[in-house]
């Protein structure tokens, strides 16, 4: 822990596989020494984007020959009203990413109800908290955290003796939810959620968090103070919390943005030393090359000032480094084969449309590789108008077509009856992949590159017609090994902000990162660009 600054230890792992490589040993370990003792081991679950991989390494090991057989677990959360059968449920979450895999006894895995009848709800809260109470209360509880700095669904406003309990969901929870539900309308307005007392019983709390988009509340509550508008600050008052979370999550922590602010010893870096200078001149309302040693002073930053000969050196080499950074039309790179490549069709003219345009007209031949279908974001009332349009024109140019009526009626019938959350039937999946396709051509087409420019890769990975992805294949690599040899680039481009909360992003680029390990042509430069999230 960073006295002074974080109220909870905070440890930062290399990365997400790194982070989860680390909390799956700690459970084994738990779950082991509790073993050996002849003890049952209670954990307390989440659920999530960022739990999964720890999922993963758990099941790993159970392969490799870890017994669960003596865990008990205990979820957090569950929606409500929910089947446990639908896909949004957590109940087949938990099943699908873990129960199925390990030799957890069914009977030992409790996971609140949310398919009671209202008049049903406070029994069963009351007995999911004996229930607990029963096996001696939990020993680890796993945590992820909301943007409002829930956990569970302890939503602002929630007090630190809460118990298990129906409560109403935050709007911008909901609307954090509305992807996995296929639009906001559809995420329910309560769920069943632990509470924040409940969590707090636990032994060992370990929140996980992962993505810069998670950065300004993991510093809110490690840093800020304990307050019911943010129910993760609560952990600050436990005696045996830590937050593991990866590079990008930590990048609001004092520590990490502005380290000269913790009164520790600095390590001066190049591009910690500019980042200090252009700090200060917004504390002091000065451009860099005005700034003085009294400015440095009064900010505290008397370290950085011994390591350079002179303030004035120290200004000019941080005003050439930031003037090196902007680049000019005639600074870009022309005649030169390039990729970029899109996890979704838009990405690449949201995060870096400017870029291509201005690559474009410098003379380079780009393509722009469209990773995935991203179909599942294309709304039901777009398909209808588009099958309406299509039938309409296909009427008044006289070429009507029995086999489309019939796709038509099928798609028609299949979207008036569609429940919330179903996974779409393949015609509409083809008709939503195209008119992203169309979209994502006419695009381009603005940045004057042309059709035959565009690929779309489609790649399996993506194909389930839900916001769940299965595991990076090896044809998904083969797919983009195979453009990679077509283009032969010199140039690639790739989404390199891995904040996607769903991790598409960051699957498409292990995809890239694999495929250019076994690419045995001269290596392209690989330019990162910062996505939509």
């Amino acid at each position: 822990m960073h006295p002074g600054t974080e109220h909870i230890p905070v440890a930062i792992c290399h990365d997400h596989k790194a982070l989860s490589r680390t909390v799956a040993a700690e459970i084994v370990a738990y779950a082991q020494a509790r073993a050996d003792a002849g003890k049952m081991a209670v954990l307390g679950l989440c659920t999530g984007s960022t739990p999964i991989d720890v999922y993963g390494e758990l099941i790993a090991l159970h392969r490799g020959g870890v017994s669960f057989e003596n865990i008990v677990t205990f979820n957090l959360d569950e929606y409500y009203p929910m089947s446990r059968q639908s896909a949004q449920s957590y109940h087949r979450y938990m099943h699908e990413y873990l129960f199925d895999h390990v030799d957890i006894p069914a009977d030992q895995v409790h996971i609140p109800l949310g398919d009671l009848a209202p008049e049903e709800i406070e029994d069963h809260c009351a007995w999911y908290e004996e229930r607990i109470r029963s096996v001696g209360g939990i020993g680890i509880q796993l945590l992820g955290i909301g943007r409002t700095g829930h956990i569970g669904f302890n939503e602002p406003g929630s007090l630190p003796n809460t118990r298990t309990r129906l409560i109403r969901l935050d709007e911008s929870t909901r609307k954090d939810a509305a992807s996995d539900f296929f639009g906001e309308d559809n995420v329910p307005i309560e769920a069943v959620t632990m509470g924040v007392g409940t969590i707090l019983d636990a032994e060992r709390i370990i929140l996980m968090a992962t993505g810069e988009h998670k950065a300004p509340i993991i510093r809110q509550a490690v840093e800020g103070e304990v307050s019911p508008l943010v129910a993760a600050s609560y952990l600050q008052n436990h005696p045996n919390a830590t937050v593991f979370i990866d590079p990008p999550a930590s990048s609001e922590l004092t520590r990490v943005k502005r380290p000269w602010l913790n009164n520790h010893a600095v390590d001066w870096t190049d591009q910690l030393s500019q980042r200090a200078v252009l700090w200060l001149c917004e504390q002091v309302e000065k451009p860099v090359l005005h700034l003085q040693r009294r400015d440095y002073n009064a900010c505290d930053l008397y370290s950085l000032v011994d390591t350079v000969p002179s303030v004035d050196e120290l200004n000019r080499k941080t005003f050439e480094a930031v003037r090196a950074k902007i680049y000019g039309r005639e600074d870009f790179f022309s005649n030169k084969r390039c990729i970029c490549f899109s996890p979704h069709p838009d990405d690449d003219v949201i995060s870096m449309g400017g870029t291509l345009y201005r690559l474009s007209d410098a003379g380079n031949d780009i393509t722009i590789a469209y990773m995935t279908s991203g179909n599942i974001a294309v709304f039901d009332e777009d398909v209808k108008r588009l099958i309406d349009f299509i039938g309409l024109t296909f009427r008044d140019l006289g070429c009507a077509h029995a086999k489309f009526d019939g796709i038509v009626e099928k798609v028609r019938s299949f979207i008036e009856t569609k429940q919330a959350g179903q996974v779409d039937i393949p015609e509409v999946q083809v008709i939503k992949t195209n008119i992203r396709r169309s979209e994502a051509i006419a695009a381009a087409s603005t940045l004057d590159i042309p059709p035959e420019k565009t690929r779309f890769l489609d790649l399996p990975f993506y194909k389930t017609g839900q916001v769940k992805k299965l595991p990076i294949g090896e044809e998904d690599v083969g797919i983009v090994l195979d453009l990679l040899n077509d283009i032969r680039p010199e140039v690639v481009f790739v989404a390199g902000d891995l904040s996607d909360p769903h991790g598409t992003h960051r699957m498409c680029k292990e995809v890239i990162d694999q495929a250019l390990a076994v690419y045995d042509r001269t290596d392209p430069d690989v330019w990162l660009y910062r996505g939509a999230w």
